[in-house]
């Protein structure tokens, strides 16, 4: 650990970020198409017609990735500044892997109105927001009136992870032959990413999902419960996690460490599916939870662990989607066609490619039940699944969309 220590520390010296020209500024004419007084035609093109933004300006290809530091992954609030190298790597992750350009902005408020007023006021810079590590409950009431900007805006803490662990449900209840409807979950952490999830599960089919938070199952006879943990309250008689997990088809796990027990573990349904998705200690050890059920499918947060929930599958490419059709909004139905992709790509035979890079023969099954993040097939894929929601929905900004097309585009640059 301290080796890792040192290493990080010195990898982050100077910063993760920098900036690039696109255009040529190798000649003294250059100065003036880049600056004045070339470039008051763009501007009074714009002028007319806002739209053109995208066709004159860095927009089309732009996410400000922004953040309160409220709520930063495995370290708590620790406030803006102090989270700014992991906004600075959420913005590497968006040029690697969808060649998105990303900039980071660390707010000095924690506010919630002041936060919606600052990210109001700065919109027109970009094609997308992604809002990152900012605490419940209040990121949920700052997307949601952040949606009619007229640009994507998504808080990938909530719908990042709840669309990357819907694809993983969908291809392990295919493996082992449950359906959706059927499914008893358990979502242990209603924090923001808990709620998310649970939301796209239902909008997925399943009916029976039970949220437990630090006080126990959220059922109908809790007095404390907030708006938004009340849209998925649930009647029942159980109020420890203990007693709701028996018979339980699926144990999401989004709170700490060693939450999910043997006694838990063993008392579950038949080929039961568990996500212990707590960083950086799962809620229970994989290997442990092999060991207690052989019958377990088990995926985790961590990359030296089968089945990594990793969100890079999913924002990049949803924003990449969402930028080149010049979406309004990433929709429910946009978020659900990325889950459904991944969970179809993860079905198909893993490219030689791929395996190449893993070093191992992957094959699909109850230890790769969704694609890994260096597939190189995945942006094609998710983004143009992406994409084509918005258009159908009616979101998108251009008039036409040839998927097919877009798809053979994607997939050729990836290669």
């Amino acid at each position: 650990m301290a080796n890792l220590r040192e290493d990080a520390l010195r990898y982050h010296i100077g910063g993760k970020l920098g900036t690039e020209i696109k255009t040529p500024m190798s000649e003294y004419s250059s100065l003036s198409l880049a600056y004045s007084p070339g470039v008051a035609y763009p501007c009074e093109e714009i002028a007319k017609d806002a739209s053109l933004a995208y066709k004159y300006t860095s927009k089309r290809n732009l996410v400000a990735v922004i953040s309160d530091g409220s709520a930063v992954l495995g370290l708590g609030n620790i406030g803006g500044i102090a989270g700014k190298p992991v906004m600075e790597g959420k913005c590497c992750l968006f040029k690697k892997f969808a060649g998105v350009d990303a900039f980071d902005i660390e707010l000095e408020t924690q506010d919630t109105e002041e936060i919606i007023k600052t990210v109001r006021a700065i919109a027109p810079t970009f094609g997308g927001i992604n809002l990152e590590d900012i605490q419940a409950p209040k990121c949920f009431e700052i997307e949601q009136r952040l949606q009619d900007l007229g640009i994507p805006v998504m808080h990938d803490d909530q719908h990042g992870t709840a669309i990357i662990s819907a694809a993983g449900l969908i291809n392990a209840c295919d493996l082992i032959g449950k359906k959706l409807e059927d499914l008893k979950v358990v979502v242990c952490g209603a924090g923001a990413a808990g709620i998310a999830c649970a939301k796209i599960y239902k909008d997925l089919g399943v009916k029976n999902i039970y949220l437990v938070d630090t006080k126990g199952v959220i059922n109908t006879r809790r007095t404390d419960l907030n708006k938004y943990k009340l849209e998925l309250v649930r009647e029942c008689e159980e109020n420890t996690l203990e007693e709701i997990m028996k018979g339980a088809d699926v144990f999401l796990g989004l709170s700490k460490a060693g939450m999910l027990t043997e006694t838990m573990l063993k008392s579950m349904a038949k080929d039961p599916i568990v996500f212990a998705l707590a960083n950086p200690d799962p809620e229970i050890i994989p290997d442990d939870a092999k060991r207690i059920r052989s019958d377990v499918i088990v995926a985790t947060g961590r990359s030296d662990y089968d089945n990594q929930i990793n969100n890079v599958l999913g924002f990049p490419y949803i924003f990449r989607g969402a930028l080149d059709v010049h979406a309004t909004k990433i929709s429910s139905g946009m978020k659900l066609a990325a889950a459904r992709a991944i969970s179809e790509l993860g079905r198909l035979e893993v490219s030689e490619k791929t395996k190449k890079l893993y070093g191992k023969d992957l094959k699909y099954g109850r230890d790769l039940i969704i694609p890994k993040p260096f597939d190189e097939r995945v942006r094609a894929w998710v983004s143009t699944a992406v994409a084509k929601a918005a258009f159908d929905e009616g979101l998108a900004g251009i008039k036409e969309f040839d998927d097919k097309a877009y798809f053979e585009r994607l997939s050729n640059e990836s290669n």
